[in-house]
């Protein structure tokens, strides 16, 4: 075979291989094809699984957001949710709309210790701006790394909170919070109380506030930073400035171990001042000793002394068991029970009723209680609250004490003061209804009409006794023991109370708790005034001051002072209608 021959015959072959693969290829094609769709519909299959994946798990990550989002915020340390840290109290306002208290914007410093680098750098550093910083708390809390928050410093100056941020310590920032500001200081601080860190209230009318539904709203979480309706309190900031000022120059002069007064309205009930002291400061109330927080006037519990022959000899008028002009025979001591009961000054006669009330005689004033007789004493003393819890907005309110069981001793040492301790604040509402027609009206600290009163206004002694005592009030207020309280033009009339006090179960003559028990102006009284001090000492140091030189002033001075800003006019000569002329 020629070699032309050979190239045609394999060239022939080459052709037939080639339309052999071409039709394999057209079969492994298809199957080429089938394997191609299968690969294709994996591949959605896998996208698709994909897409539901991610669809499901931001589908829960979006749950999990509005879950939290609905949650309550839990409580970690002492840290609270930030809208209850902002919420606001409502201002607390005199009668006059002059601010006692009020919400000022602040900041709290907090650490994130798992974010500090170097705490003990950190402790250094704060420690210059933060000069009282707890070093070694400080240290303890910031290198914990597995703390995620710890206080630091609540409620920071805006100094101090500028020159912290200069520090540029990382994991350390700020929270933003609300500061109770009182403006007027220890002025009313028993009376508007004071709030703690998380400014909640927790004496006085911050704590009444809390109790009628602003600490359930807190807990909630329903409170904001919205400002509130304020709250306006009956009392006069002007007299209550007066009333503590005479108190601490009463303290001073007299080296006493306490003191005390209150201003009430006899026709309304209402508290137009009232003061304590020793007393505290509510924008610091931790640098008072405890005994400044201790409410004397209200939460404090006395034997009152002759203030309580007020009520003996009203007791007697209003039963009928004696009369104005009656007269007791005070000519000798009464001895019951191993017990001597004797006068002080005794005149060693017949008193007439005003006398036994100027004269403060405790024979006269025994008798009238034995004549009412022991239960009828008893009632007649709860009638007037005296025995019972006083009610008003204010908590800090003290149960007076009593004997367990009343005898004979029991009430004719009662009736002149000894054996039964009371709170003066009660004494004082009792006091208004001796003097304003007979009517026992609850003391409130919040404003009130008198119409307002007198729906709950209970009448206790008939209102010609009221009259009885106005006058005895006066006679002793002109010629007794009230006449260091007299005010020129205001007619001031009262009963003092010199008590002495329980020494290891025995009295002692040189501790006394005196009281003086005022109202003016007594032809028509609008204001009943009670003052206190505990334990006097006279000016010379020789012993206890009496009533009528201690207590009594202090009267005198808060109505010589206060009589005007509380609208009684002045009346001058025998009938009151002289008048004074400037020339």
């Amino acid at each position: 075979m020629t070699f032309l021959s050979r190239i045609m015959v394999l060239k022939s072959r080459a052709h037939f291989s080639t339309d052999v693969q071409r039709g394999g290829a057209t079969i492994n094609g298809a199957a080429f094809t089938g394997t191609g769709k299968r690969k294709a519909e994996l591949a959605r299959k896998r996208v698709g699984m994909m897409i539901a994946g991610f669809v499901v798990a931001y589908a829960v990550i979006g749950g999990r957001l509005v879950q939290y989002g609905y949650a309550q915020p839990e409580v970690t340390s002492s840290i609270l949710p930030a809208d209850r840290l902002m919420a606001s109290r409502p201002d607390i306002l005199d009668r006059n709309g002059e601010v006692l208290a009020t919400d000022i914007r602040t900041v709290s410093l907090f650490a994130e210790p798992h974010k500090i680098v170097d705490p003990d750098e950190a402790v250094e550093k704060l420690a210059t701006v933060l000069t009282d910083l707890d070093i070694k708390g400080t240290y303890k809390k910031l290198s914990n790394p597995n703390s995620h928050f710890q206080w630091l410093r609540r409620q920071l100056t805006p100094k101090q909170q500028s020159q912290v941020l200069a520090l540029g310590i990382p994991g350390i920032g700020f929270r933003p919070e609300k500061r109770r500001f009182y403006p007027g200081g220890t002025t009313a601080s028993h009376i508007v109380g004071y709030v703690n860190i998380d400014n909640r209230g927790m004496t006085g009318m911050e704590k009444y506030i809390d109790n009628q539904g602003l600490a359930d709203l807190r807990a909630l979480g329903m409170t904001s930073d919205t400002p509130l309706e304020p709250v306006r309190l009956s009392i006069d900031l002007r007299v209550q400035n007066i009333v503590r000022d005479v108190l601490v120059q009463a303290l001073d002069k007299f080296k006493a171990l306490g003191a005390g007064a209150v201003v009430l309205d006899v026709h309304t009930g209402e508290v137009l001042a009232l003061g304590s002291l020793p007393d505290f400061d509510p924008n610091n109330p931790a640098a008072s000793a405890q005994e400044g927080w201790l409410n004397r006037m209200t939460n404090g519990t006395f034997e009152m002394g002759s203030t309580f022959k007020t009520f003996t000899l009203a007791m007697g008028l209003d039963e009928g068991k004696v009369s104005i002009n009656d007269s007791i025979d005070a000519r000798y001591p009464i001895r019951i029970g191993g017990f001597t009961i004797k006068d002080f000054h005794g005149k060693n006669r017949f008193l007439t009723i005003p006398e036994i009330f100027q004269y403060s005689s405790n024979i006269g004033t025994a008798k009238v209680a034995d004549l009412v007789g022991t239960e009828n004493h008893k009632e007649f003393l709860t009638r007037l609250g005296l025995l019972t819890k006083v009610q008003t907005e204010l908590p800090e309110v003290a149960m007076p004490s009593q004997p367990r069981e009343w005898k004979k001793i029991n009430s004719i040492t009662i009736s002149f003061g000894h054996g039964v301790s009371t709170t003066p604040f009660q004494t004082a509402v009792a006091g208004s209804a001796m003097v304003n027609g007979g009517k026992l009206i609850e003391p409130t600290f919040l404003p009130r009409t008198r119409e307002q009163a007198d729906l709950v206004a209970k009448q206790v002694i008939q209102p010609a006794t009221s009259k009885n005592m106005r006058y005895l009030f006066e006679v002793n207020g002109v010629k007794g023991s009230g006449r260091n309280a007299r005010v020129e033009g205001f007619n001031v009339g009262g009963k003092t109370g010199t008590a002495d006090k329980v020494v290891n179960g025995r009295y002692v003559r040189d501790k006394n708790f005196n009281a003086f028990l005022a109202a003016f102006p007594i032809d028509d009284p609008k204001y009943v005034v009670l003052t206190f001090i505990d334990e006097p000492k006279t000016e010379k140091g020789n012993g206890a001051a009496l009533a009528g030189t201690s207590a009594a002033p202090m009267a005198g001075d808060i109505i010589r002072r206060s009589a005007a800003i509380l609208g009684v006019e002045p009346k001058y000569g025998e009938d009151g209608s002289a008048l004074l002329v400037s020339y």
